[in-house]
């Protein structure tokens, strides 16, 4: 990995290109980021560059991360994220990563924590199909058969059944970045972006794999 940023999500609108062509985009205030620490081989055994994104109040902060940010001569930050840059010995301390790094035409990757549905049942959460609604129905919504009785008298791992719904790590591959607004810190998105509005989502360049 070449390239990442840290992001937070403002909202989704459209966009139309020259020919008059719709495209729903994200919007995202990606960065700037600041490097708050320089992981190297000889201290840390990998090479890593650690960056902060965010304001916050100094009182909100532990003593510790005080510690981290003076260390790094920057302010207190609300975000931490490790980034293992193959370049990660070209960063120093202070250093500010802009949303210059993307341009139009790059594909990215987008990881966010998706909107809490909180407890639903099986149909919301699965997709499964309702049984009949009348004619002396007793089967509405339920999630069906658990199985077996006697043998194997359990329930399968996996079974589609109620529960929490969202509030998970998602990460949505091979999104396109439309426009970069290097005077405002936006970059557009072409589609979704997992979270809810003021999320924080990491966006890092799409690794090509081998063939």
């Amino acid at each position: 990995m070449k390239k990442a940023i840290l992001a937070k999500k403002v909202g989704m609108t459209q966009i139309f290109s020259e020919n008059g062509v719709l495209t729903p985009v994200t919007v995202l205030e990606a960065g700037p980021c600041v490097v708050t620490q320089v992981k190297t081989v000889e201290n840390d055994g990998y090479e890593a560059v650690q960056v902060g994104f965010g304001e916050i109040r100094e009182n909100l902060v532990s003593k510790p991360k005080k510690g981290h940010f003076a260390k790094a001569g920057v302010s207190s930050k609300r975000f931490l994220k490790e980034f293992k840059f193959e370049n990660a010995s070209e960063y120093s301390l202070g250093q500010e990563i802009k949303v210059d790094i993307f341009a139009a035409g790059d594909k990215i990757d987008a990881t966010g924590i998706s909107k809490g549905k909180g407890f639903q049942g099986a149909i919301k959460r699965h997709g499964l199909s309702r049984g009949p609604m009348k004619h002396g129905s007793k089967y509405h919504r339920h999630a069906g058969s658990n199985g077996a009785a006697t043998s194997p008298g359990r329930v399968f791992k996996g079974k589609h059944m109620p529960g929490q719904t969202g509030n998970v790590k998602v990460t949505v591959q091979n999104l396109e970045v439309v426009r970069v607004d290097v005077e405002n810190n936006v970059i557009l998105v072409k589609g979704a972006v997992p979270g809810p509005k003021k999320a924080m989502i990491v966006l890092k360049e799409t690794v090509k794999k081998a063939n």
